[in-house]
């Protein structure tokens, strides 16, 4: 991160400053309106727990670009790597001319996701173009069109991937029709499901619908967050995700894991399907894979990853050289400092806080997730009917209080924690401690 970056929060303008009026004016003469953003301030810098804007004032990060930048912005390894590689050449299509970098990252992949077959990898740029090529392999292998993904899910924003995204309202919403042969099926959603839904129960649920909608011998893959992300950060019952990969592996069905948001470190351990005890056929990688360089990827049996005809699968700038550099450089951060750990230690940290906060304000209706992937969802006082003007009237406070948080859910009414493992303990704390004033302040 930047040697002059101070790891404090400070606000020397109102939010937002004069100069981020400035520069938000000219965003909307210039840049279409259906690109939207969180913050009313625009970055100069950041690195640690801090993000710092145009007019000078440093925020807590509890955001890290939607997980991205999990090992902190401007990592030193991945400048570096970055650096060297920008130095050597930018490009030259690994279809074209191939270089190492890409081969080292897939290698890297192969290692490191869950499972001690034979795997093969498959390098792309986003998270949504990753989830499409996943498509594509697994209708290739089981030569099956069916996709069956979950309720809450969030998967993209192309075609193919909106259909299989759950909420309407702003991804979907007056962009179709879409992609056929995509079915949803029911998810554990323990604080909303009966109390007597267990893991199995909720996973037998979800299986009937299928067999009964779709059919085995029609479906391709299953498609599931371990922990969904855009969707309110619902982790599974335990057992549900288990019960599902039975099902699939005893069908002949491909089970894919969309790890885009939960992978690397985010959660505690390298992949969330390490902390579920699972391993898919394919999992699909991106957003912290590469230190904020635009990288995703598909792993998977390397039986499976064959089936597709060569050059069935590419793109023209999928592994591009620079991000393959700062994957590896991002992995190597992670391994050498222990940032799994690291998650774990933030985890213990956010939730007994976050616990603390619930035990007086029960409008705190749920807190829930893994490593560095927590939230909060927000119901009336008295009730669990979901409050999302609370969400974001809580969210809209931090943000004019120095601290980036980000909100989600399919009702719009959860509080999502992405802090970097970068962060230290003390920012971390006084994120907490803004946010718990800001609870007692804000009336529903």
């Amino acid at each position: 991160m930047p040697a002059s970056l101070e790891q404090r929060r400070e606000l020397v303008t109102a939010i937002p400053g004069p100069r981020s009026q400035e520069l938000m004016a000219r965003k909307h003469a210039a840049v279409a309106q259906g690109i939207g953003t969180t913050m009313p301030v625009f970055a100069v810098e950041a690195g640690g727990g801090i993000v710092k804007d145009v007019d000078g004032n440093s925020f807590i990060d509890l955001g890290s670009g939607i997980a991205v930048t999990t090992i902190g912005n401007s990592a030193p390894r991945v400048v570096d790597a970055v650096r060297e590689q920008v130095a050597a050449f930018t490009h030259t299509c690994f279809m074209i001319t191939p270089y190492e970098g890409y081969v080292a990252v897939a290698e890297a992949l192969n290692r490191l996701t869950p499972g001690d077959h034979d795997k093969k990898s498959a390098l792309f740029n986003s998270g949504a173009e990753a989830v499409e090529n996943a498509i594509k392999i697994a209708r290739a292998h089981t030569k099956r069109q069916a996709v069956v993904v979950f309720d809450h899910a969030y998967h993209g924003r192309t075609n193919l991937t909106m259909a299989m995204t759950a909420k309407a309202m702003p991804y979907k919403s007056g962009f179709g029709p879409f992609a056929p042969e995509i079915y949803r099926a029911p998810l554990s959603y323990p604080y909303r499901d009966e109390k007597a839904m267990d893991g199995q129960l909720a996973a037998r649920r979800a299986i009937d619908v299928i067999e009964k909608q779709v059919g085995a011998d029609n479906l391709a893959a299953v498609v599931i967050e371990p922990i969904q992300g855009e969707g309110g950060f619902i982790v599974p019952a335990d057992g549900f995700l288990a019960a599902i990969v039975d099902w699939c592996t005893a069908h002949g069905v491909v089970f894919i894991a969309d790890e885009v948001q939960t992978g690397f470190a985010r959660t505690g351990a390298m992949f969330a399907c390490d902390r579920e005890g699972i391993v898919p056929d394919v999992i699909v990688t991106a957003k912290g894979i590469a230190g904020g360089l635009p990288l995703s990827a598909v792993t998977g049996r390397a039986d499976i990853m064959d089936a597709s005809h060569v050059s069935g699968l590419g793109g023209t700038y999928g592994g591009n050289p620079l991000a393959c550099a700062a994957a590896l450089a991002t992995i190597e951060t992670i391994e050498a400092e222990g940032l799994v750990d690291r998650a774990q230690q933030v985890e213990r940290l956010m939730l007994d806080a976050l616990h603390r906060l619930q035990a007086d304000d029960d409008r705190l209706g749920d807190v829930r997730g893994r490593g560095a992937m927590i939230a909060v969802e927000l119901v009336r006082s008295g009730t669990d009917e979901p409050d999302a003007d609370l969400a974001k009237a809580v969210a809209a406070a931090a943000h004019r209080a120095g601290v980036i948080v980000l909100t989600c859910g399919t009702y719009g009414n959860v509080l999502r924690f992405l802090p970097p493992l970068a962060i230290s303990d003390e920012l971390l704390t006084e994120g907490l401690e803004v946010l718990t004033q800001i609870f007692s302040e804000v009336q529903s």
